[in-house]
């Protein structure tokens, strides 16, 4: 117990900050280049807590990345409720638990094949029902959200609908992005196995 409390210390960590900062930010629009109808500044911290999912799956194996999300759950959600609503803090909590648990899913299944290809595509799966989770539990039926706003090939939507789509854009541009940080850190974050061999 003790040797898994120390692996998962700093992912912790990084994951309570990741989502509160999120939580916070989530709630204030981007005003920059006519965007504020599009994002939030949330939409481009969250998605940095898939890095720290797949990059504690890489090194520990799909149960310790399973116990980062079941700990960062509790810990980053209970703070939630100081820092944000409690609508939003439900909302993170369901969209967290259930993207991130389908990000280590989807990761393990894919993590002898090419490197990049689990960070990537664990990502995007679980950024999708991340999203649409977060959104709609969220933001749907908020008066001041529902006011429709003109949305490039769809025409009028809900203003919640619209962060939703562009805020699942900037994940998945961070999602690719993330890829390089990845990849620099592969030699660094070997898995434990792996890393034990070499050592011996």
């Amino acid at each position: 117990m003790d040797a898994t409390i120390r692996a998962l210390a700093l992912p912790v960590a990084a994951m309570t900050a990741i989502v509160v900062a999120s939580n916070i930010l989530v709630q204030h629009p981007f005003p920059y280049w006519g965007l504020a109808d599009y994002l939030t500044w949330g939409a481009f911290t969250y998605p940095i807590s898939f890095l720290v999912t797949d990059l504690t799956n890489r090194r520990y194996g799909v149960g310790m990345a399973r116990r980062l999300v079941a700990v960062g759950f509790v810990v980053a959600v209970a703070l939630s409720f100081v820092a944000a609503t409690p609508r939003i803090a439900l909302a993170s909590g369901t969209a967290f638990l259930v993207g991130q648990w389908l990000d280590v899913t989807v990761f393990d299944h894919f993590r002898r094949q090419s490197w990049w290809r689990a960070p990537l595509l664990g990502s995007i799966v679980g950024s999708a029902l991340d999203t649409a989770l977060f959104f709609a539990i969220a933001f749907a039926g908020v008066a001041e959200l529902a006011s429709p706003v003109p949305f490039p090939g769809l025409g009028p939507v809900p203003l919640w609908v619209s962060l939703a789509i562009c805020d699942f854009g900037v994940k998945m541009l961070i999602a690719v992005l993330a890829l390089a940080p990845y990849g620099a850190l592969l030699a660094a974050v070997k898995p434990v196995e792996a890393a034990a061999h070499t050592s011996g």
